[in-house]
């Protein structure tokens, strides 16, 4: 096939890990047939991230558009399934619920079954009406089922795995894909000196790699983005303080749970995330509240198993480049733009780079209205999702820590204090044309942590109260009888040929 004069002929992705295999795996698949060259540089001896083992529910989209056998990728990374986080000691100490991937209850005359549940007085919790989190909380999983209308397609879910070998499934993915590796570092960026686009990238072999378009995928470094571009970086440290984290896999123990667990400590929180072989685990803190050694030894003293490896330091700086695309270069993951794992979102947000850059691909022309618009759409993104885990912080009734006072006596962005006011006056929640939370997300966080709002819609008062009473019972039993015959997750993965060969599964005793 011949190319139009002004098509994208040659893409290079700066940078391998999670980040950079998702886009060559994407764009290949996506691009397959046009005459297109995708070449990702990726140095051995530098090394990823790799601790972002929990993801959301649109993970699974992206795996069925490459045409992804579920059961093969799940043996290959280890995989779990997964219907939520559950959230221990944030709104008060002893605290805990789950954040599900499903609603709570049915719409009842259109409207969200939670203001039914308040006009009832809230006496059961809103949990027990919620699918996903009643099957999470036995340790359960089984598939939703693809007949609407049935209780037990109410709910989503995801996947805990591990990123690295993620990495790789997706690099055996790519190159059968027709994507060419080179293995090295890049040493040199040159500009073209009249639109001072990226011409080519110099290795530290001396080759020359040349390209229309580059996607930056080099981490916090941002070699293209900003170390060639100095595009900038907005620093969101005011509103998220979290700067450092300390990572340790555990031997499995007890319990395959079907869920994330973010637990709020002192001067951060503390995640931990079951796979086949193993559980991860990570502490996510601010320095200024804490020390790295204080933090090590918070972390290794609350594993329920032993370690299987040395803490692993990592540092950021929550925030997000200026310009996710600038010029010819696209950033994406951890050059475009960084917030803590607490929702799971880092994996989402390179998937979202990637769909709205496929979404908008350009051609050498590179209009501005194209990358105007991929910026506008990634950075609505982004601080939605900024204002999501910064709304798990000051919804607290916490104060038994410098951190968690900081968050009491903080100035929230515009944004996140007209959603909370309109909540705390009428249940209200607005959707959001981008976002990926949509408003079961903010129910469970706020009334998870205690933030119970003050009236509910009056049109739940149109309904009679006995008759609200009635269908809730039955909802509440028919999820109970439901879940009773579900199978345990560990179970689960080896009925559908999800279990690979070298993990325990079974946890140890």
């Amino acid at each position: 096939m011949t190319a139009h004069p002004g098509t994208i002929e040659k893409i290079c992705i700066v940078g391998g890990g999670t980040a950079g295999w998702m886009t060559a795996a994407a764009l290949s698949h996506k691009l397959r047939g046009l005459p297109v060259a995708i070449t990702l540089i990726e140095s051995d001896e530098i090394g990823t991230v790799g601790v972002g083992e929990a993801t959301l529910p649109a993970i699974r989209s992206f795996n069925s558009a490459l045409q992804i056998d579920e059961a093969a990728f799940m043996r290959a990374t280890e995989a779990t399934f997964k219907l939520g986080i559950e959230f221990r000691n944030w709104g008060r100490i002893g605290d805990r619920y789950i954040h599900p991937f499903g609603d709570y209850g049915q719409k009842i005359d259109g409207l969200p079954f939670y203001h039914y549940w308040h006009r009832l007085g809230q006496g059961e919790r809103l949990d027990e009406y919620c699918y996903g989190i009643m099957l999470a909380e036995q340790g359960k999983f089984r598939h939703p089922s693809t007949n609407e209308g049935d209780i037990e397609s109410t709910f989503g879910y995801a996947y805990q795995f591990d990123a690295t070998r993620y990495a790789a499934f997706l690099r055996q993915f790519s190159e059968a894909e027709g994507v060419r590796r080179v293995q090295g570092k890049v040493v040199e960026t040159s500009l073209d000196s009249v639109t001072g686009h990226v011409s080519h990238l110099k290795m530290d072999d001396g080759r020359d790699i040349e390209a229309d378009l580059f996607v930056d995928c080099s981490g916090f470094r941002g070699i293209l983005i900003e170390q060639a571009l100095h595009t900038g970086y907005d620093n969101w440290s005011q509103w998220l303080p979290c700067n450092r984290a300390i990572a340790v896999p555990c031997e499995s123990r007890g319990p395959l749970t079907p869920f994330t667990r973010a637990t709020a400590l002192e001067a951060g929180w503390q995640w931990r995330i079951p796979l086949q072989h193993r559980t991860g685990n990570g502490h996510v803190y601010c320095s200024d509240f804490i020390t790295d050694d204080e933090a090590a030894t918070r972390l290794l003293n609350n594993l329920d198993a032993p370690a299987l490896a040395a803490p692993r330091q990592l540092y950021f700086t929550t925030g997000r480049r200026r310009q996710f695309w600038n010029k010819n270069v696209v950033a994406i993951g951890l050059a475009a733009g960084f917030l803590e794992p607490l929702e799971s979102t880092s994996i989402h947000l390179i998937q979202e780079g990637i769909t709205e850059l496929l979404q908008i691909f350009p051609d050498k022309q590179f209009l501005a209205s194209d990358i105007e618009e991929y910026n506008r759409r990634m950075s609505l993104n982004i601080e939605r999702v900024r204002d999501f885990l910064l709304l798990h912080y000051v919804a607290t009734q916490r104060d038994d820590s410098e951190m968690w006072r900081y968050f009491r006596n903080m100035t929230l962005p515009d944004s996140l204090q007209e959603k909370i006011d309109a909540w705390l006056t009428r249940g209200h929640l607005v959707r959001y044309e981008f976002g990926v939370f949509l408003p079961p997300s903010w129910v469970a966080v706020l009334l998870g942590q205690n933030l119970i709002p003050r009236r509910h819609d009056l049109r739940a008062d149109k309904a009679m109260r006995d008759k609200i009473a009635e269908g809730a019972d039955a909802l509440r039993g028919r999820i109970r009888s439901s879940v009773e015959r579900a199978s345990g997750q560990a179970e689960y993965i080896k009925q559908v040929r999800a279990a690979s060969d070298t993990g325990p599964l079974m946890a140890k005793g």
